[in-house]
């Protein structure tokens, strides 16, 4: 009877709900499936990049909060992950870690949307200018971290204000929810 009552507070919780072992999701709720715009049943087995843009901003997500995790065990951000639609959301995530030592192996992740606008449609530079730019670098570290000018990145920030409607690239993050 307590196993039957878990499993439905799991399935209807309100909170996007996915556990992950070595980053394949293993079990999801309805919430977090319909959040990313697929049924439940469909998910477990797959890779968790079918929610990035690419096998490198996958790859390169991985090692954001590592540290944390092995040594609290739990880590919190804001990130831009793929709907199935191809729009990106701008979701806070929070992961607790199963097992320290080797905290990838499993997950427990939470994903809630905080952008209340409607689908937010970036390329692949705009999502990476736009993560790092949540990270607090400014556009010359961000120009190095992506091999890129300073130019090209004061580019894709203009491009970013422009489509936002902003006066600044500093309006675009608490406007989707991010840090500003």
């Amino acid at each position: 009877m307590e196993t039957q009552l878990a499993l439905l507070a799991f399935n209807a919780a309100p909170v996007a709900i996915v556990l992950t072992e070595q980053r394949v999701i293993r079990a999801c709720n309805a919430t977090f499936a319909r959040l990313l715009g697929y049924r439940a049943e469909d998910l477990p087995g797959q890779s968790f990049r079918l929610f990035y843009g690419s096998d490198e901003e996958f790859e390169e997500i991985r090692d954001v909060g590592l540290t944390l995790l092995r040594e609290t065990g739990s880590y919190t951000d804001e990130r831009l992950v793929r709907h199935r639609a191809g729009h990106a959301l701008w979701c806070r995530f929070r992961a607790t870690t199963l097992a320290p030592e080797a905290p990838l192996d499993r997950l427990v992740m939470s994903f809630a949307p905080i952008h209340e606008g409607g689908p937010v449609s970036l390329s692949k530079r705009e999502r990476q200018v736009l993560e790092l730019m949540n990270r607090r670098l400014t556009s010359k570290e961000i120009a190095a971290r992506l091999h890129l000018s300073p130019r090209t990145v004061d580019d894709v920030r203009g491009r970013l204000i422009k489509r936002f409607g902003v006066r600044r690239s500093a309006d675009i993050l608490p406007m989707l929810g991010g840090r500003g």
